[in-house]
């Protein structure tokens, strides 16, 4: 019996048999590939992991979006039934802080029609573990794809998804625009090249910047991002509800190479050892808030989200945390915030985009 392909085997072939591949379908096929992929094959949050996002951090972070989302469905007029829907949901952890604290708005919960769109499998068992856990007695329902979750009206929850969404990468040249792509050499390593055709580039966002970038400069744009964000805000335009995208990146659409590979909480590179490494880059948020106009939502933000967390009450709620535990409990609490809060942490990096039904007022987090 053949040893199984590794990841970047199955990609050299591939090469082979088609040519180069954009960096999106080599991000596509490293971070999702059935069998292979990195999110296929593991569960890659915590210290025997890859990385860990704002809800293993601190269970205030989910809390505050619990209460947010509770105050969200009480603005639309308390509905018996609202979808609740979570977009690369992790652990379950941020759902199941973000229930629990939502408990003190009568009805919420009931109301709530958890969903996980969730595509890799070991991270769908740990995520049944944890509501089986934590909120047993409600029912989740995952799903591969968004638009297989029914329909009625919508909240749902980002965070840390579109940073993994693949981008494509441009890189000006002095004959012009030229698609950045991943080849593979004679002894099957991955490398960089730069397609031979010259690429009409005019994306939304880049109208008026694409000029500004200097010879060599690169860009990224992020097709499946944009249609994702499009669906979210569609279903929310046509049916009701509000979003929470809280990602990295830059507020307005700016120039340069920032996929990067995260392996052992510490940076690698990105064609290393594909399958093995997280793949990020960081999002556009000035693309998904056109999308969203487009499609007919309220846009909201981005703000950063040290501001967006101070404004939901995180310096209360970690005070409250602090006041009775014991010293250890209440110095890790204190770390907490700041790391979820100060600018040199994750505090100004990371932004909160929302999207909400115009017919709605604006949820507390986005202005003073």
């Amino acid at each position: 019996m053949t040893e199984p392909l590794t990841l970047a085997e199955h990609l050299c072939r591939r090469i082979g048999a088609e040519g180069p591949l954009s960096v999106a379908e080599f991000m596509a096929d490293a971070l999702a590939h059935p069998t292979l992929g990195y999110y296929s094959t593991r569960d890659p949050l915590g210290a025997d992991g890859d990385f860990v996002t704002a809800p293993e951090v601190s269970q205030m972070f989910g809390e505050l979006v619990g209460l947010w989302s509770a105050l969200v469905w009480q603005t639309m007029g308390s509905p018996a039934s609202v979808r609740l829907i979570e977009l690369g949901p992790g652990r379950g952890t941020l759902m199941a802080d973000a229930l629990a604290a939502a408990r003190v708005v009568p009805g919420f919960v009931a109301a709530a029609r958890v969903h996980f769109v969730e595509i890799g499998p070991a991270l769908r068992a740990r995520q049944k573990e944890t509501m089986a856990a934590r909120a047993p007695q409600v029912a989740v329902e995952w799903h591969d794809f968004i638009g297989d979750v029914p329909e009625g009206p919508v909240i749902v929850l980002a965070n840390e998804f579109f940073d993994a969404m693949p981008v494509r990468q441009f890189k000006r040249s002095p004959d012009g625009w030229h698609e950045r792509l991943v080849d593979a050499t004679a002894d099957g390593r991955l490398v960089f090249a730069l397609s031979g055709v010259r690429q009409p580039l005019v994306p939304p966002t880049w109208d008026d910047t694409l000029g500004d970038v200097p010879e060599d400069g690169v860009i990224e744009v992020s097709p499946a991002a944009c249609a994702m964000a499009g669906l979210v805000a569609e279903r929310i335009a046509e049916r009701g509800g509000a979003a929470l995208i809280v990602d990295y990146g830059p507020e307005q659409s700016a120039p340069g190479d920032t996929l990067q590979a995260v392996r052992a909480h510490g940076f690698d590179d990105p064609l290393a050892a594909p399958g093995e490494a997280d793949l990020t880059a960081h999002v556009d948020f000035a693309a998904l808030a056109h999308v969203g106009a487009r499609a007919g939502v309220r846009v909201l933000g981005p703000v950063s989200q040290g501001a967006f967390l101070g404004r939901l009450g995180i310096g209360a709620r970690a005070e409250i945390l602090m006041r009775t535990a014991p010293p250890e409990v209440a110095r890790d609490v204190k770390l907490a915030l700041h790391r979820l809060c100060a600018p040199e942490a994750m505090g100004t990096l990371f932004k909160v985009l929302g999207y909400i039904h115009p017919a709605l007022p604006a949820p507390p987090g986005f202005a003073d």
